[in-house]
């Protein structure tokens, strides 16, 4: 499908059909025209559109640039795009009062997943998108990746990019990695990316780009590659620097050759942070959370529009797909609205984990429609690997599936269960036992599993309340207005038909004890093949205060001690016999040297 032209009509014919004899200074002109006219229907017709400066940075590039008729390459551009914390409500077709005019267009002519999990926070979904596996599988089964661990996504685990590397991709990474950084082989750029620009943490200030773990833990998180990107350090916001960047990778890149990027923006993760003219439209949210958080997606929504604006600028948007994910459900007091999912982030609930998404793109077969069969992040690895003609290695045991038949053609999902996680050391839940789980699980251990349209969780789940978005108006959350679940009720173990019952309210375990142990038994299976969690204690190297004032790399082998050890050990031994051997030379006759002259 050709990009649209002024106004949502059909492009115009290439200029080539303009060309008349005396007229191509006519030519020049309408080509001209054209370019400027795309731009400013991306801003009429999209909300916002780019401002001045960087609408005429575009203009002056594309000055330099023809857009290619044809594509050389049948590999598609992949465009993976993660939001941050963005909650199920909080998109305009899902009816959020906050304007998402981009992701309500592009998801609209589009694919929308509106059966689409992810996991609770951010470094395990992280992980799951890069690695195709689940948390079980990668011993970041226990909360996130802390800056002060020396962790990482481990180092056996072959990536997205580095696959997409093997068929010819050109590899980018945009934006918040939030999967270890302790050593100097866990970065972005030693993982697979052929670039990285952006954080290396899960969260910091958007203009400063500075984070404090801890009282006196405090550094400077802004890469370029592998260095502090000090240069950048302008106080531009960074959900606005990151697009910036984008476009200029998108504008040096020939589109004849595939290309791989992710951007993983910062936004709308706590501080709530946004620029003031993103505030105008939201003086009506009296919550003040609520409306900066409304500001930072209302700045999200105008980057993405950026980004399109680009592909379509450059001649990547008829070969390209992209895709669109929260990495997370929101966080009801940080702002984010799951409503009417029960729960929020760092919950089991499906407000924790249920998702925005969708695919957009002209190599769509059913355009336009909504998919409802079981997709997973995990899936997208194994998706985009068949799309770009790579390959996937027999040995490697993937959790994800090629779901793209079931994105583009509507054919059933050849996902049939998830497993949302095992936790076997998040607290304990006091009520749970071995009887409670039927001499199957012990139900005091976090887990959560979704088989068809089954949902079993055991332990403690996290926070339950559903929370409507009339409690926003006022500094609350209000809890007057929440509806409160208190779990010291004694139980352990929930059960829902989330087909039947999406927002958890009818808990039928009681009601079909062979449902559970049948459940109870995929948990104990999927168990069986975990591997040890990983999650270290924090290392006093790892403050930024010893490392230049930059939260980076610091830990070093221990085999490079001892080899270092070894090595100094070897010199002494070297100067021993260097002596020895001085000494003997000095002696004439078995009498030492100065006697003997």
């Amino acid at each position: 499908m050709a990009p649209r032209g002024c106004a949502g009509h059909p492009s115009p014919p290439s200029p080539q059909a303009w060309v008349c004899p005396g007229k191509m200074l006519a030519m020049g002109a309408l080509a001209g025209f054209w370019i400027l006219c795309l731009l400013t229907y991306g801003y009429l017709s999209w909300g916002q559109g780019l401002e001045e400066e960087e609408e005429g940075a575009l203009l002056a590039q594309v000055g330099d640039r023809r857009e290619p008729s044809t594509t050389s390459t049948s590999q598609p551009h992949l465009i993976f795009i993660l939001a941050d914390d963005q909650g199920f409500r909080d998109v305009g077709y899902h009816g959020s009062e906050i304007k998402t005019p981009t992701l309500d267009k592009l998801a609209a002519e589009g694919v929308k997943l509106e059966n689409y999990y992810v996991q609770p926070i951010c470094t395990p979904s992280r992980s799951q998108f890069i690695t195709g596996k689940y948390q079980i599988h990668t011993g970041l089964q226990h909360s996130i990746i802390r800056p002060t661990q020396p962790n990482c996504l481990p180092l056996d685990n072959a990536t997205l990019p580095q696959k997409l590397k093997e068929v010819g991709y050109s590899t980018h990474m945009v934006g918040k990695w939030h999967l270890g950084f302790y050593r100097k082989e866990c970065m972005p750029t030693k993982r697979g990316f052929d670039t990285f620009f952006g954080s290396l943490l899960g969260s910091g200030d958007y203009y400063t780009h500075y984070k404090c773990d801890s009282p006196g833990m405090c550094g400077y998180d802004l890469y370029e590659n592998d260095n502090a990107a000090w240069d950048y350090d302008n106080g531009i916001y960074s959900t606005q620097m990151y697009t910036q960047r984008v476009q200029q990778i998108l504008a040096s890149h020939n589109p004849t050759k595939p290309i791989f990027l992710y951007i993983a923006y910062q936004a709308v993760h706590s501080p709530l942070q946004a620029p003031g003219r993103y505030f105008e439209h939201y003086r009506s949210i009296i919550n003040i959370n609520r409306r900066r958080y409304a500001a930072m997606l209302s700045c999200l929504d105008e980057a993405i529009n950026n980004v399109t604006l680009a592909l379509k600028t450059y001649g990547f948007y008829n070969n390209s797909i992209i895709i669109y994910s929260s990495d997370n459900g929101g966080q009801p007091t940080a702002g984010g609205s799951n409503w009417p999912l029960r729960g929020s982030k760092g919950t089991y609930w499906e407000g924790g984990i249920r998702a925005v998404g969708f695919v957009h793109s002209p190599l769509l077969k059913n355009k336009g429609t909504v998919c409802k069969e079981l997709v997973h992040i995990t899936d997208w690895y194994p998706t985009l690997i068949s799309l770009a003609e790579g390959q996937i290695d027999e040995d490697i045991q993937l959790d994800g599936y090629d779901i793209w038949e079931t994105i583009s053609e509507g054919l059933r999902s050849p996902r049939v269960d998830i497993l949302h996680n095992i936790d076997p050391i998040y607290t304990k839940a006091k009520n749970g036992s071995w009887a409670a789980g039927y001499g199957i699980w012990n139900t005091a251990i976090q887990s959560a599993i979704r088989v068809q349209h089954w949902k079993l969780l055991t332990g403690n789940p996290g926070y339950s309340d559903w929370v409507p978005p009339q409690s926003f108006s006022n500094l609350g959350p209000n809890r007057w207005h929440n509806e409160r679940i208190t779990l010291s009720t004694g139980k352990s173990v929930w059960l829902f038909n989330i087909t039947a019952d999406p927002y958890e309210r009818v808990d039928l375990s009681n009601r079909y004890p062979g449902i559970v142990k049948k459940l109870l038994r995929r948990l104990s299976q999927f168990n069986k093949t975990a591997v040890p969690v990983r999650y270290p204690p924090k290392d006093p190297r790892s403050n930024p205060r010893l490392n230049g004032g930059v939260w980076g790399p610091w830990y070093k082998e221990e085999t490079k001690k001892k080899k270092s050890n070894k090595n100094r050990a070897e010199k002494k031994q070297k100067k021993s016999k260097v002596k020895k051997k001085r000494k003997q030379q000095k002696t004439v006759s078995g009498k030492p040297a100065n006697l003997a002259r």
